[in-house]
């Protein structure tokens, strides 16, 4: 009786695995041919951006420029003092095919000056995200740091100013240095100050984006106090072309106690600067 039911416990450990193994050959049949098609698809691989190398940056900036971005240089008495000037001083990077910069300080009687320019080239390591894809998102991220303030709505009645304008005025733009009244505010005599064109200017000189520049660009202008009387300006240009980002900095510190850097003349400057750069790039 146990050497039959042995027997039998056999036979039926023979069936199932025999069923299992018809079983087996159906399911794995049909992971096969799943595995077969997801290797056939092949994903094609996201362009590469249209730069593949960044300019030398201290030779970037023409001299006329500099020369108009730091008067003081012009100043400078010693022949090599000024050469050195004009050479400026390379930023140090772990890794120069990917980012590089230049950096200039001139100091005078009348202002100390700086300016930087960066060269950042975006690449991608992802195969679904393009070069170009992936400098647009970080500059994103840059022109969201600068915190922009929205554009002003046009007045009732009256057309935009181009675009241009946006934000609230800033310390400079609201009160002069030479202490005048703000642009519509009335006068002594009750007579109110002319405030049309000002007003608009302010507009136009506020931190905004720019759409004459490179792919997309922006401006950003900050007064600060660098201890309790002087006043130290801040002019930030930044435009992203293809996968290339270039960021421009210009610092201005007049040395006379009470003196506020012009903004017009500073953005115009800079900006001139930062469109000879894209040209440049442009080929």
């Amino acid at each position: 009786m146990q050497r039959k039911a042995y027997v039998t416990g056999v036979a039926a450990l023979l069936a199932a695995l025999l069923a299992g193994c018809t079983g087996g050959s159906d399911d794995g049949g049909s992971d096969d041919n799943s595995k077969s098609g997801q290797a056939g698809t092949v994903t094609a691989p996201a362009q590469p951006g249209k730069y593949a190398t960044l300019p030398e940056p201290c030779g970037a900036v023409p001299r006329g420029t500099l020369d108009s971005l730091l008067p003081g240089i012009r100043q400078l008495p010693d022949q090599q003092q000024r050469e050195a000037a004009y050479d400026g001083s390379a930023t140090l990077t772990f890794d120069t095919h990917r980012k590089v910069g230049c950096r200039w300080k001139v100091e005078s009687s009348e202002a100390t000056d700086h300016l930087s320019v960066d060269f950042e080239r975006v690449v991608s390591y992802a195969n679904a995200v393009s070069d170009d894809a992936q400098a647009e998102q970080l500059f994103a991220g840059k022109r969201d740091a600068a915190d922009l303030p929205a554009p002003a709505p046009a007045p009732s009645g009256t057309g935009g100013t181009g675009g241009t304008g946006g934000g609230t005025p800033s310390a400079s733009a609201s009160t002069s240095p030479s202490g005048t009244s703000p642009a519509g505010a009335s006068s002594a005599s009750g007579t109110p100050t002319p405030s049309a064109s000002s007003s608009t200017a302010s507009a136009d000189l506020q931190p905004r984006t720019l759409d004459d520049l490179g792919d997309e660009a922006f401006l950003n202008d900050v007064l600060s106090s660098s201890g309790s009387t002087a006043k130290q300006r801040t002019i930030t240009v930044a435009f992203r072309t293809s996968n290339v980002i270039v960021t421009v900095q210009y610092e201005e510190q007049p040395a006379t106690v009470g003196a506020v850097p012009d903004s017009k003349e500073m953005q115009d400057k800079v900006r001139k600067l930062a469109s000879q750069l894209a040209d440049a790039l442009a080929g």
